[in-house]
């Protein structure tokens, strides 16, 4: 049996290591970090996960999923995405509420339920906040997209995703009129600080590059 606390850490592994396909290690500063928690109380509960062949682990070393424990991870970051999904399409949950509590919903064991649920849903390949949501098998629907940071002044994009779920940056994106599918257009990129100015919606918007290095477009 894997507690909760432990399929935090797999999945906090899981992002850390680049997400979907990422092979990159994580050290446990850097996780302990990422998790709020200290050094010591990493380290212990690494020691479990790797007693149980869910990471390959040596003390200060590096810290990385083994297969186990990687299909562990994808599967609670799925059971994350269809709870947020319905949270928003069906109960009208707010896109700055929904996370936290499919915090709490992602932990929930029946496969059938998912199953269920996932039906339900129509089969969503993303998420509210333009997330993949990887299919019952693990596998991971492709995305190209691309950084507002990086996009081309001039062109018009469509927006993907925002990766940061925190309630104020996501009451800040809706202040700026973006959601996921709105076209926008970059008008311009200051050289100096990076600050951007898009159109949407016959009206313009100033965005920082802060703000725009944690939304994601494609091209239309």
């Amino acid at each position: 049996m894997i507690s909760l606390t432990e399929e935090n850490y797999l999945k906090a592994l899981f992002h850390l290591s680049a997400g979907q396909g990422g092979k990159r290690e994580a050290g446990t500063s850097e996780l302990a970090e990422h998790l709020s928690v200290k050094p010591a109380s990493v380290h212990d509960m690494l020691k479990k996960l790797k007693e149980k062949k869910l990471v390959e682990y040596e003390k200060y070393g590096k810290i990385s999923l083994t297969t186990s424990g990687r299909n562990r991870a994808v599967e609670v970051i799925r059971k994350h995405r269809l709870w947020e999904t319905f949270l928003y399409d069906k109960l009208g949950f707010n896109w700055d509420e929904i996370h936290e509590v499919a915090e709490q919903l992602e932990h929930i064991r029946s496969a059938k339920l998912i199953e269920r649920l996932d039906k339900f849903l129509g089969y969503p390949r993303v998420d509210p906040h333009g997330d993949v949501i990887p299919n019952a098998r693990g596998e991971w629907p492709k995305q190209v997209r691309t950084a507002l940071t990086e996009a081309t002044v001039g062109q018009v994009y469509k927006v993907l995703a925002v990766q940061d779920n925190s309630p104020v940056f996501l009451q800040q994106v809706i202040k700026s009129g973006l959601k996921i599918g709105a076209r926008i257009r970059l008008v311009d990129r200051s050289a100096f600080d990076g600050m951007m100015e898009i159109s949407i919606n016959r009206s313009r918007q100033a965005i920082s590059r802060e703000m725009g290095g944690c939304i994601f477009v494609t091209e239309c």
